[in-house]
């Protein structure tokens, strides 16, 4: 039986607007097992941005639980949340969120860093990273000298090369064309398959949902529909 990754039990979150409240997550419960590739998909206004920060500890709930592999993060401080996220979670922005100053070789050994592995090892490790994604001659560039499918290849291997425990991925494709899209879901998808990790793709559009083995939908704040996806005909086809 595949062990359960993240709990979400009775997930609640009211924000206060002035004197009146907004409900953003009316009594959330998802259970992600470990190495399950989950999109939770929802409009603008959803919900699914306020269960991502939620999911990621950077919000705390107003009720409830988030567990990630049996740890309650929503009653970890600031201070082990920020340890936490550095040994368990990786993240894929949809605007890269690289170091400007820093060479494509630095931004991927970025997290490696704060696990407090030595140089040597940490630059060997984001080598391969890149040359997995397909950057193996784009080591030393930096940011603007890449175009935007490059730099999320970039966010990619940064993302996956700790190997965390789960990978949260938030409209990892908002900027690219429709061509580069492909190629970054498929890169991600393929990585997190061959490392058994759990990612939690966060997006609106339909299309990049079906990338997924399990689709979570919100509206209003709420689940209103949960199932898992059937590949087998497209790998059939394939």
């Amino acid at each position: 039986m595949t062990e359960t990754m993240i709990k979400v039990q009775n997930l609640r979150k009211v924000y206060k607007i002035g004197k009146e409240k907004v409900v953003a997550l009316d009594d959330i419960n998802i259970d992600i097992k470990k190495g399950e590739i989950c999109c939770i998909l929802g409009v603008s206004g959803s919900g699914k941005s306020t269960l991502l920060n939620m999911l990621a500890g950077l919000e705390k709930p107003t009720k409830g639980d988030i567990l990630i592999d049996r740890h309650r993060i929503n009653a970890l401080n600031e201070k082990k949340l920020a340890v936490f996220r550095q040994k368990y979670i990786g993240f894929v922005f949809q605007s890269y969120n690289l170091i400007p100053t820093l060479t494509a070789e630095e931004n991927v050994a970025l997290p490696l860093v704060f696990r407090r592995i030595w140089k040597k090892k940490r630059t060997k490790m984001s080598k391969a990273m890149l040359k997995l994604v397909g950057l193996g001659d784009r080591m030393k560039h930096k940011p603007t000298q890449m175009s935007g499918g490059q730099q999320q290849r970039v966010g990619i291997a940064r993302a996956f090369v700790s190997k965390p425990a789960v990978v949260f991925a938030d409209e990892p494709t908002g900027n690219l064309d429709s061509k580069t899209t492909v190629e970054v879901m498929e890169l991600m998808v393929n990585m997190a398959k061959e490392y058994n990790l759990t990612l939690v793709i966060v997006t609106h559009e339909k299309d990049i949902a079906k990338y997924a083995s399990r689709i979570i939908q919100l509206k209003d704040g709420s689940v209103t529909d949960d199932y898992v996806v059937d590949h087998s005909e497209n790998d059939t086809n394939t």
